[in-house]
């Protein structure tokens, strides 16, 4: 989570290309910037996008961390996004370089920019982003259809009606010490609402936060839904300190192990990840309520 991670409307695609595009002639409209060829992207969520939209084989630098799809692991890397290298982005000769939104990756995007190199600077904590996203690069990269389509999904999968209840109530824990778990502002926290469940702390705004493990107690939690890279089902290591037993869910091992490839980034599978936390939620009875 901690490698991840502004919405911008089509109309104003052309401004990100400023650094590399033509200058009109005054006598004439002036004309879309061509598709990009060359693509850098500096998130996961961004290069599983490109590849989803039909751009991977346009795809020439990605960060560390982009594993998925497995094709993505052929791109050469250009370091780590969220501190970008532009001498090693710029060595891979782009004509589009799309950042996830940071003071970090903005100043990257004015080196860049000085260099002549267009950027395309995206926010990618809400399902939302990643539609706008998809029109967006769909635009850029000459996928415009597969952007529209891609974006229908996800709004279509944001406009469906609720599960009726009675609903889990789930609590994201993304990191143990000091605890940060997930809020309102973050794609997981839709994609809990989406499957049927609620997560404790939706009326956190932020994406993440800090908190403490009495507040997490007091919240009281159906589930603990913890991210893994492997099928381990074994409790996390932080279960087993006696200063986690003061919350219940963790006393009794109820754990939701989701797979961090489909829910480690927002993307385009978000359909996918409702059905499996569905199938998971659903294969679990809710507990008996704490007792007064």
């Amino acid at each position: 989570m901690r490698r991840s991670l502004s919405r911008t409307h089509v109309a104003g695609l052309a401004l990100a290309f400023v650094a590399g595009g033509c200058r009109p002639s005054t006598n004439r409209a002036p004309e879309a910037p061509p598709p990009a060829r060359r693509v850098v992207s500096l998130a996961p969520s961004i290069t599983e996008l490109l590849f989803a939209l039909g751009a991977g084989a346009q795809l020439v630098g990605r960060t560390t961390y982009c594993a998925y799809p497995p094709a993505a692991l052929a791109v050469p890397g250009v370091g780590d996004g969220l501190n970008p290298n532009v001498e090693a982005i710029a060595a891979r000769t782009p004509d589009l370089v799309v950042l996830y939104r940071s003071p970090h990756t903005e100043t990257a995007a004015r080196q860049l920019g000085s260099l002549g190199i267009a950027t395309l600077v995206v926010h990618h904590d809400r399902l939302e982003d990643i539609a706008t996203t998809a029109r967006q690069l769909g635009q850029a990269t000459g996928h415009a259809d597969a952007g529209s389509a891609i974006a229908r999904q996800i709004d279509s999968a944001l406009a469906a009606p609720p599960r009726p209840g009675p609903h889990a109530r789930v609590a994201h824990v993304v990191w143990d010490n000091p605890p940060i778990v997930i809020g309102g502002g973050s794609y997981l926290d839709q994609l809990t609402h989406l499957a049927g469940a609620g997560n404790v702390f939706h009326d956190i705004a932020t994406p993440s936060a800090t908190v403490s493990i009495e507040t997490i107690a007091a919240r009281d939690p159906d589930w603990i839904a913890v991210l893994r890279e492997t099928a381990d089902p074994s409790p996390p290591d932080y279960a087993q300190r006696p200063e986690w037993r003061v919350v219940r869910a963790v006393r009794e091992g109820r754990f939701l192990f989701l797979p961090a490839e489909l829910f480690g980034q927002p993307s385009a599978r978000a359909p996918e990840a409702v059905a499996y936390l569905r199938r998971v939620l659903d294969r679990f009875p809710l507990p008996p309520p704490a007792p007064q």
